[in-house]
């Protein structure tokens, strides 16, 4: 037992235990689910970015074999359903309270954007659904949209919601204008750049399914879906939509095909799923096309930005400035808000010891669909602005990049050190970390490599970018139970959900440590929101809340064995010891085992329900380099080579988080080279909903990948000493490919390219910019 133990305890690079059911294809997704009786129900959506609805008549879908049912909105209000409110207390520029349409579950008297859901049609095959959606007969009175940022603040801009009177939904502002605009006064460089932050679509391999079945005896309804917040799910669909306690909706959540944010909050169609289930009194099912997710599930990133940074004659920084226009779409909801117009802005001076600041950030409605939490969520566009503008900066005063970095990283010894937006680091050795990333990637060897690139007719750049993330969503509690059965097994229930990250697996890792029991010993469950409350997996929380969790509840259940122990040995607790699975009297062979013990018990088990909580978010960061080789014949931009150096604290398993960080870093690079969203700006139709539109990386993107993992500098907010890790691939990955394309266009001389390069960086983007093309 001892070899396992060291084999599978923290540290130790275990293979998720997770993966064994997946591959063999016995997951249970919620699609895998059919219940006797059931039903399917397809959404008739918009086909206009915004028009009135002048009248939907449902009969001819009715008429139909197989329809069962069809709801409007008009239906739900009725029913008393609720619309989806905004409820965060930003302010708009004049001081009025934040202006945003309530969301309906079903569109009412208008429609917002392509896509929105206008009726629900139910039948006994998904077939059937289809054609009654495509029989429910709408006619619909178009109205101005407006598509983009610049548009919806042009004056006499069309009006998404007229009742807000404009199209700002609200505004944030911070820092100190005047010392900022004396700060630029002084300074002996400025740098300013337009950049943007396009819109992407959040792929999970698994698009969103809802399954809801209502038992008439207790009144209570059971949903399952594919989500990252079963807890949230259950309240929003009771308490903010339905109207009815919480206590009688129950959230159910098996295995998940990825999230990455789009599957946090609350959409309309679970909440439609839900009500039909109660309506018809059979269950009901929903499976989004991967059409539907592209048009209705939440969009990410999608901002425009104007930043600038002031700078003494020795690259110091001393003034730094942004303003920010931000596309909530159609229907803002709370977490998209918050992205842009806060956690955003926390980490916009990053790693650099930068104190006068003047940011300005701006929510703007558009007939377009709502943006939301996607990987890294308003970090990497915060991030994208300051490495950007630093590697300008550094062309500009012909400084070695990374140089220029070095002399404005805050130092350990300034530790902890609270940054402009008054957000409070624990622990980082920005400048050590740097130093790794530089040896790996052999940054003074960059010269002989452009030479052979140039041999080959090609263009070589380097990128860098250095940074750090906040994680955890500022929701330090969390609840776990522990059961120790008589029959061998230790079950271990978190309120985090498993999305595909390798969460069971690190938590398993973390009873073993405590309980010294072989790794397939342990259990480790999720998903039941009758089983506990809690805020689930976003934000890069899972490991250090949760995980700090069970180390927690691990030690209160070994305590709890002794006590019990000591009435079963007719011995003092004191004089137990506990190791292995085993506790014995200190210096005899007399014990008994854990799961003799927990066999013994009246419920044939040790059961511990522990809350316990962390002090505050971790502070991952990380150096990230990458070269790449442009062909200027075609524009084609191939990464030669990546590395990344990365602080996450203590790693409880390195094959994860390694894995963690190279999926998180493809995703930035997609960003970067070839992703996009894009509406057509007259009439707001998507062109870009299918993946014959929308480009998606590839593994083979990357001609070599090496990440490092430093351990020194233990994150200070929880037990374990770890810092999430989930997405700080995607903050680094984005700005370092795109300032090694920068870097390549201005060693050919095209410097001003350099400056005025947008995303994505696809092949005839970078042509045109290389070849001196109107517009790039």
């Amino acid at each position: 037992m001892e070899s396992s133990v060291g084999r599978f305890g923290s540290g130790q690079a275990v293979r998720r235990i997770e993966d064994r059911a997946l591959l063999a294809g016995a997951g249970r997704f919620t699609d895998d689910f059919a219940p006797a009786g059931l039903t399917h129900l397809h959404f008739l959506r918009a086909p206009h970015a915004h028009a009135r609805i002048a009248s939907i008549d449902t009969a001819p879908a009715l008429a139909l074999p197989g329809v069962l049912a069809v709801i409007t909105g008009e239906d739900l209000a009725r029913a008393g359903v609720k619309p989806m409110d905004v409820t965060l207390p930003f302010k708009r520029p004049d001081g009025s309270a934040l202006a945003a349409p309530p969301r309906p579950i079903l569109a009412q008297g208008h429609v917002r954007f392509v896509g929105e859901a206008v009726a629900a049609v139910i039948a006994e095959s998904p077939a059937a659904a289809r054609d009654g959606a495509e029989a429910v007969l709408v006619e619909y009175e178009e109205l101005p949209a407006v598509i983009g940022l610049q548009a919806a603040a042009a004056a006499g801009a069309p009006l998404v919601w007229p009742q807000a009177g404009g199209n700002v939904v609200a505004e944030t502002r911070y820092g100190d204008a005047a010392a900022t605009e004396a700060a630029f006064r002084a300074a002996a460089h400025v740098v300013s750049l337009d950049l943007v932050n396009q819109r992407l679509a959040p792929v999970s391999m698994e698009p969103r399914v809802v399954l809801a079945e209502h038992d008439r005896v207790d009144d209570r309804i059971t949903v399952r879906m594919s989500s990252q917040m079963p807890s949230g799910a259950r309240d929003a669909i009771a308490k903010e939509v339905l109207g009815i306690p919480a206590e009688k909706v129950r959230v159910l959540v098996g295995d998940v095909g990825g999230g990455f944010g789009m599957k946090t909050g609350l959409y309309p169609e679970d909440a439609v799923v839900a009500f039909a289930a109660k309506q018809l009194g059979r269950p009901v099912k929903w499976a989004a096309t991967r059409l539907d997710d592209f048009l209705s599930a939440l969009h990410g990133r999608d901002t425009e930005s104007r930043a600038e940074l002031a700078l003494d004659a020795g690259g110091k920084v001393l003034g730094f400035r942004v303003r920010t226009l931000a596309d909530m779409g159609a229907y803002p909801r709370n977490p998209g808000i918050a992205i842009q117009l806060l956690i955003g802005p926390w980490v916009s001076t990053s790693i650099y010891d930068i104190t006068t600041v003047d940011f300005a950030f701006t929510a703007m409605l558009t007939n377009t669909a709502p943006t939301g939490p996607y990987r890294g969520a308003g970090r990497p566009e915060a991030i994208y602005l300051i490495e950007r503008l630093l590697d300008t900066a550094a062309r500009r005063m012909g400084l070695d990049p990374a140089e220029l970095r070095r002399r404005n990283m805050i130092r350990p010894a300034q530790m902890p050190y609270t940054n402009a937006m008054g957000q409070t680091y624990d622990s980082g050795s920005f400048e050590q970390v740097m130093d790794q990333g530089l040896r790996l990637a052999d940054w003074q060897g960059f010269a002989a490599r452009a030479e052979a690139s140039k041999a080959r007719g090609k263009i070589r750049g380097r990128g860098i970018a250095t940074f750090l993330e906040w994680t955890g969503g500022n929701v330090f509690e969390e609840r776990v139970t522990v059961a120790v059965k008589g029959d061998g097994e230790i079950e271990i229930y978190a309120t985090t959900q498993a999305m595909g990250q390798g969460i069971a697996t690190s938590y398993a890792q973390l009873a073993v440590d405590v309980f010294g029991v072989p790794i397939e010993r342990v259990n480790v469950v999720f998903g039941d929101s009758d089983r506990g409350s809690g805020f689930g997996s976003a934000g890069s929380r899972s490991l250090f809340t949760a995980g700090s969790a069970v180390k927690v509840a691990a030690d209160k259940t070994v305590d709890t064995a002794k006590d019990l122990a000591a009435d079963a040995l007719e011995v003092a607790a004191v004089d137990l010891e506990y190791r292995n699975g085993r506790i014995q009297v200190a210096g005899t062979d007399r014990g008994i085992g854990l799961f003799e013990l927990a066999a013994k018990q009246p419920e044939g088990r040790i059961f511990i329900d522990s809350t316990s909580s962390v002090s505050g978010p971790t502070w991952p960061n990380g150096c990230h380099i990458c070269e790449v080789e442009i062909d200027p014949e075609t524009g084609d931009v191939e990464i030669a080579s990546y590395v990344s150096a990365n602080d996450a604290g203590r790693v409880v398993n390195p094959l994860i988080v390694e894995g963690q960080i190279a999926g998180g870093a493809l995703q930035g690079i997609g960003q970067a080279l070839c992703e996009q969203v894009i509406y057509d700006p007259d009439s707001g139709q998507p062109l870009s909903a299918s993946f014959m539109d929308y480009a998606m990386p590839r593994a083979d993107l990357i001609a070599g990948y090496v990440t490092a993992l430093d351990q020194s500098v233990p994150c200070r907010t929880n037990p374990l000493g770890v810092k999430g890790v989930g997405e700080l691939g995607t903050i680094g990955a984005t700005p370092a490919i795109v300032n090694a394309v920068a870097d390549a266009l201005a060693r050919s001389g095209r410097t001003a390219a350099a400056e005025a390069l947008q995303m994505p960086l696809t092949p005839p983007r970078v042509w045109a910019l290389l070849h001196g093309a109107a517009g790039g």
